[in-house]
């Protein structure tokens, strides 16, 4: 299956919260809830943003707050669509998009 879609990342920091639960976590719920071909969460070890604080998981300056990265990648139209919801719960972050070349894409079992 190839195709083109587009790849959403959205960075947040690992102390962002939504009720009191992790924002990456509810992301995902949401993109998940809204049919979203798929997600994956990374933690950074190393990271500043806007505010140019470094963020670290260095043993001698460890941080409560290291980088988070969520991808998505799905349809242009889907993504679109996705992208006010998501926006709601991101207060502080980056939320980028680049077109990219889905070469496969399978599940087991398929």
């Amino acid at each position: 299956m190839k195709s083109e879609a587009v790849l959403m990342r959205i960075h947040i920091g690992e102390s962002d919260k939504y009720e009191g639960k992790p924002l990456y976590k509810k992301i995902v719920e949401v993109l998940r809830e809204n049919k979203i071909a798929g997600a994956t969460v990374f933690r950074g070890i190393l990271g500043f943003g806007k505010s140019s604080v470094i963020h670290t998981a260095s043993i001698l300056d460890l941080s409560e707050d290291l980088p988070i990265v969520i991808e998505v990648i799905d349809s242009e139209e889907k993504i679109e669509k996705i992208i006010p919801i998501i926006e709601k719960y991101v207060k502080n972050g980056l939320i980028t998009l680049e077109k990219v070349k889905v070469i496969n894409y399978t599940a087991k079992g398929e």
